[in-house]
C-alpha cells in the first residue's frame, strides 16, 4: 500500500508528541498475543492521570478491564487510563514501555529526530518527534490490522467492569464522527486529535481519495480540536484533488 503524505510544510517541525498514543497503540498490538486477557487498574495509575490532568477513558479503580478495552479506551477517547493500563500489561511499567517506543522508533529509522519517555503524551523535554516522523507512525500503525481496527472506529462499547458500571463504557472518536460528514473528496479512514501546550490541537489521519489514492495527514499547533478537523477536509479536499488529476494524467499510483 503506497501512500502520499498530503503537505510536507514545516514537516521537520518538532511536536511535543501530543499523539503519542498512535505509537503507543502500535507497539502495544506488536507485543500481545491475547487480546481478550484483562488488567486491574491500579492507583498509580488513577493518580498519574489526575496529577497530570489527563484524558481518560474513565476506567475506575481496581476494575478489571480487557486489553482489548484499554486498546480503545487509549485511542477513542485519548485515554491516559487505557495508555498506562496497556503499558504495564505488556511491560511491567511505563518506563519499560518506553523502551520498546524508542526500539520501534529506531526501527522506523527514526531515531534521529523522534525520542518517548512516556505512552502518554504528556510534556516532557524527552518526548518529541517531527511532523515527518507522526506521519511515518501513523503509516505503519494503519498497516497493522488490529491497530487499523481500533484508528478506524468510530466508537466502541466496553464490557462492563464492576457493578457500579454494569453496561460498560461507550468510546467514541470524535474526530472520525466529526470529519464523516465534511466533503473532503473521499474517505478518511482513521484518526486521533491530541493537545499539549506546547505543540497546540494536533490531529493525525488516514485517507483514501475518491480516486483510491492512499494519503497521510499530520497537523498541529491549531487553536482547537475543531480546527484540526477543518484543516484536515482542506489539506484533503485541496491537495488530494490536484495530486489525483495528474496522477491519472500520467498514470502513475500514488
Amino acid at each position: 500500500m503506497s501512500m502520499t503524505v498530503p503537505s510536507s510544510r514545516s514537516a521537520t517541525r518538532t511536536l511535543s508528541s501530543a499523539l503519542t498514543k498512535i505509537l503507543t497503540l502500535l507497539c502495544a498490538v506488536e507485543h500481545i498475543d491475547n487480546f481478550d486477557d484483562t488488567f486491574t487498574i491500579t492507583q498509580d495509575i488513577t493518580d498519574y492521570t489526575f496529577r497530570n490532568g489527563c484524558s481518560v477513558a474513565g476506567f475506575e479503580l481496581g476494575s478489571s478491564v480487557s486489553v482489548r478495552d484499554l486498546l480503545y479506551g487509549m485511542i477513542l477517547p485519548s485515554g491516559a487510563d487505557g495508555a498506562l493500563g496497556t503499558a504495564n500489561y505488556v511491560a511491567g511499567s511505563q518506563e519499560n514501555f518506553a523502551k520498546l517506543m524508542n526500539e520501534k522508533i529506531d526501527a522506523l529509522g527514526l531515531s534521529d529526530t523522534a525520542h518517548f519517555d512516556n505512552v502518554t503524551g504528556v510534556y516532557s523535554d524527552h518526548n518529541y518527534c517531527t511532523v515527518y516522523d507522526m506521519a511515518m507512525i501513523l503509516a505503519a500503525a494503519v498497516q497493522n490490522e488490529t491497530a487499523l481496527d481500533v484508528l478506524s472506529a468510530h466508537t466502541w462499547q466496553a464490557s462492563a467492569t464492576n457493578q457500579d458500571n454494569p453496561d460498560g463504557i461507550l468510546l467514541s472518536n470524535w474526530f472520525l464522527r466529526r470529519i464523516e460528514d465534511k466533503d473532503s473528496g473521499g474517505t478518511v479512514i482513521a484518526g486521533k486529535t491530541g493537545y499539549v501546550q506546547q505543540s497546540g490541537s494536533c490531529a493525525a489521519s488516514y485517507y483514501v481519495s475518491n480516486q483510491g489514492t492512499h494519503y497521510i495527514c499530520v497537523t498541529g499547533n491549531a487553536y482547537s480540536p475543531w480546527r484540526c478537523i477543518r484543516d484536515h477536509v482542506a489539506l484533503y479536499k485541496n491537495y488530494t484533488d490536484t495530486v489525483d488529476a495528474v496522477t491519472e494524467g500520467t498514470g502513475t499510483e500514488g
